[in-house]
C-alpha cells in the first residue's frame, strides 16, 4: 500500500508541485498592489492635466512638454524633431 501523499492544486500544503506557495502569493500581492497604486497615479495625473486646462494650459501640447522632459536620450528626440520637422515641409504643412 502506498502512503505518499499526494499533493495537487486544491492542497493546503504551503509547497504546492515544488513551488512555496506563500513567496507566490507574496509576488502576488505586491504585484496587485503596485498595479492599484499605478491606477491612482494615473487618476491623480489626470486630475493635473485638468487643472492645467482649467488655467488655460493646452492639454496636449503640455503632454509634449512633459514627454521631451521625462525623455532621457535627448539626441533621439532631436532626430525625432527633426524628421518631424523635414516631413511637415515635405507635404507642405
Amino acid at each position: 500500500m502506498n502512503t505518499t501523499k499526494m499533493t495537487g492544486h486544491n492542497s493546503n500544503d504551503p509547497a504546492v508541485g515544488g513551488i512555496a506557495a506563500d513567496r507566490l502569493r507574496s509576488i502576488v500581492e505586491r504585484y496587485t498592489r503596485l498595479e492599484e497604486e499605478k491606477k491612482a497615479l494615473a487618476s491623480d495625473q489626470k486630475d493635473i492635466l485638468t487643472e492645467a486646462a482649467s488655467a488655460g494650459f493646452d492639454k496636449k501640447v503640455l503632454r509634449q512638454l512633459i514627454r521631451i522632459v521625462l525623455t532621457k536620450d535627448k539626441a533621439a528626440l532631436e532626430t525625432e524633431e527633426t524628421l518631424l520637422d523635414i516631413y511637415r515641409r515635405a507635404i507642405g504643412a
